[in-house]
């Protein structure tokens, strides 16, 4: 050291550290795999393993046994029903059964390498691949299957199932599977470290007490599907259209002229009988049904992000196609961009449906995603006032209308569907007086959805309040919301 040279100051040091996202770590304390990313050394993360160890949290393996889904390639078996076969993507409501899933055949099903991946009640199901940490639930003995996008968690005992779920969507769950993932291009999580992720004890009264609070979130989201489908079958009903009927097969004979220079189409799919029915049936309600092109006060095609952020002040959500479903556009706090990057913005009251890959959702844009951004894979779209966009999300969500949607869309390997075609679909005026009673039902299944997904924060809040303060207390307060929320 130089005379001139300042001795070094622990204080300020510590100062310095303390004050920055930086942490020392010695090498005889890396990770098992001996990682240096500093990503994997965040201080949050570093505080909850240091945390839970102070309270001797155990591995979470010595609660259940850890697999995943299928590896072959099945593509090819694919079909709209049948059994469901759950991927990445469909994993975006607490229980599975809730996701609209690809489906494959009983033969599939039950091939020797299919066995591997068959689910169970109480089986947890966590996104490994690409949005890694995503958690649901499986709650029915039903035939399903899963990929190996998605590790299958079964506990031994299947009454932890609950609280090991709402466990994995807390802080402390998810941040220790995110801490593991590994990958350049495309993020993945190995199966060999969930033996690194660490969970407290909990008491049988606790526990018991999520997993009651897991059979309320069941039941208002029952509630909440049921009502969806009411508001549906009514909305069915009032066009007129019996589904029974229009199924497929049958002849249909068009002129070259008529399929080339009028549908640009020669393909034999697009002229199935099946859709003359029901636009026919359509028109048959609404004599003067028009098409969206003729209709909306807008349609635009969303933009592309270089770049996203976790949400905060000062930027605008971005909205993906796996956002959208049932109606709804979720609210997605870990993709946010900057808006003066951006030209076009979502308003309240905009219908919007994915352009790629799961043709057929549509979501009304909400107050909360006003001024929102959307993907360039996501098509946007604006109906006049006397359209109640809710009303027209459920018709457009509708079996009728999916079965056009699938006609319109193009593609082979993967569906796309874009603003000339989408600007095709037809779209009938419903009584005022039907459209209003169609949209208290639906908004009536949106409040018992809130209501649910309410719960489930709170059963994630206990189940942090457990950790941080007092088992009792967070059984005490859970009951409380439990019974608030489930009147």
């Amino acid at each position: 050291m130089s005379p001139s040279a300042e001795p070094f100051n622990k204080a300020k040091y510590k100062a310095l550290m303390d004050g920055l996202e930086c942490t020392e770590i010695l090498f005889s304390q890396l990770e098992r795999t001996s990682r240096l990313d500093s990503e994997f050394y965040k201080k949050k993360s570093l505080q909850i393993t240091k945390l839970l160890k102070s309270i001797s949290a155990n591995p979470l393996t010595n609660l259940l046994e850890v697999s995943d889904g299928n590896h072959m390639g099945i593509s090819n078996k694919f079909t709209d029903e049948g059994i469901p076969y759950y991927r990445g993507q469909d994993i975006h409501n607490f229980f599975i059964e809730d996701a609209s899933p690809i489906c494959i055949d009983e033969d599939t099903f039950h091939n020797t390498y299919m066995l591997r991946s068959h689910l169970k009640k109480g089986d947890i199901l966590l996104s490994i691949v690409g949005t890694i940490g995503k958690v649901s639930l499986v709650s029915k003995d039903n035939k399903a299957t899963c990929n190996c996008k998605l590790a299958i968690l079964r506990p031994y005992d299947i009454k932890e199932s609950a609280l090991i779920a709402i466990y994995l969507k807390t802080k402390y769950g998810f941040d220790q599977v995110d801490k593991f993932k590994r990958g350049a291009v495309q993020m993945g999580y190995l199966l060999e470290d969930m033996n690194q992720i660490l969970i407290p004890e909990f008491s049988n009264t606790f526990a018991e007490t999520v997993a009651k609070a897991v059979e309320g979130i069941k039941t208002l989201t029952d509630s909440s599907t049921r009502q969806y489908s009411e508001a549906e079958s009514y909305l069915i009903k009032e066009i007129g259209i019996d589904m029974s009927s229009i199924t497929n097969g049958g002849v249909s004979i068009k002129s070259f002229s008529e399929c080339f220079f009028i549908q640009n189409r020669i393909d034999s799919e697009f002229y199935q009988p099946k859709y003359d029915k029901i636009i026919e049936s359509i028109k048959k309600y609404d004599a003067n049904t028009k098409s969206i092109d003729e209709i909306s006060n807008y349609v635009f095609t969303g933009e592309c992000a270089d770049e996203y952020f976790t949400y905060k002040a000062g930027l605008c959500h971005y909205i993906r196609g796996t956002d959208i479903h049932e109606g709804i556009v979720d609210v997605d706090l870990e993709h946010a961009v900057e808006a003066e990057r951006h030209g076009k913005f979502v308003s309240t009251g905009d219908i919007v449906t994915g352009r790629v890959g799961t043709i057929g959702n549509f979501g009304v844009i909400s107050e909360a995603l006003n001024g929102s951004v959307c993907s360039d894979n996501v098509l946007c779209f604006h109906l006049p006032d006397n359209y109640l966009p809710d009303v027209y999300a459920l018709y457009f969500n509708s079996p009728i209308i999916k079965e056009l949607t699938k006609r319109i869309s193009r593609g082979s390997v993967q569906q796309r569907l874009n603003q000339e075609t989408l600007r095709e679909l037809i779209v009938p005026y419903i009584d005022e007086n039907i459209q209003k009673e169609i949209d208290s039902k639906i908004k009536s299944s949106f409040v018992l959805k809130q209501k649910s997904e309410k719960l489930l924060e709170c059963a994630k809040t206990a189940v942090e309040m457990a950790i941080e303060q007092d088992g009792a207390i967070a059984v005490s307060w859970l009951k409380s919301k439990i019974d608030e929320l489930t009147k």
